[in-house]
């Protein structure tokens, strides 16, 4: 809104001043907001990173097992020790709130709490390397589970920094400038008014001083004339 468009009346000025007063705070609770979402987002990428980087260590060693166990077995025989899995696992997933962003939480929880209950098979026709395969995954669960939180994590949370960074600028660059142009023009003209009124009634006053003192002489005169004749 420009200025130009603005009511130059003490309501409207008012109500801009509450409006710049609104607004400055508003910038100054969006800033601490973006701040503190930088900060546990960096914290989040950091710990994405290392997580990252585990997980893939991680299913790198375990495909290498598979490729050891895949060359010491027959396929049938590897197909048929991983047809039927006999370990359970259970995902709950809920949601946490940091600084009005809903990022997730996920639990997990097996169906027994047996390790040895990882392997579908029997140890007799099977190789070693398939085992540590197989404890390489079950191993890599928490962590991957873990690295999905985290990058989901990162993603609402850049969206939010993005959202709440364009609404800093809009207060910033937009709205609280315009607001204080505004509040100048209507101040400038509320005191041209004024004084343009001022003038108004002192000129006023010396037409009616001026009238006055005319009908004053013009009385002063006709007594004069009064007493002379008689």
């Amino acid at each position: 809104m420009s200025a130009k468009h603005v009511n130059a009346t003490r309501m409207e000025l008012t109500r801009l001043k509450k409006k710049l007063t609104t607004a400055r705070r508003g910038h100054k609770l969006l800033k601490d907001k973006r701040d503190e979402l930088m900060r546990q987002f960096l914290e989040l990428v950091r710990e994405n990173k290392a997580l990252r980087e585990k997980v893939e260590a991680g299913i790198k060693a375990a495909n290498q097992n598979f490729v050891l166990a895949r060359a010491g077995m027959s396929e049938e025989a590897l197909n048929v020790a991983l047809m039927a899995p006999k370990q359970e696992v259970y995902l709950e997933a809920e949601t946490r709130n940091i600084m009005s962003v809903e990022i997730p939480v996920f639990h997990y929880k097996a169906r027994t709490s047996d390790p040895n209950d990882i392997y579908s098979y029997g140890y007799a026709f099977t190789s070693s390397d398939l085992d540590d395969a197989v404890k390489n995954l079950a191993d890599l669960l928490p962590d991957m589970l873990r690295l999905a939180e985290c990058e989901k994590s990162c993603q609402l949370m850049a969206a939010e920094i993005e959202k709440t960074r364009r609404r800093v600028n809009a207060l910033e660059h937009v709205v609280i400038p315009e607001t204080e142009q505004n509040i100048r023009y209507i101040s400038m003209k509320l005191d041209e008014n004024e004084r343009s009124s001022q003038t108004r009634l002192m000129k006023v006053k010396d037409m009616m001083l001026a009238q006055t003192h005319q009908y004053t002489t013009y009385g002063d005169a006709k007594l004069t004339e009064v007493t002379e004749t008689e």
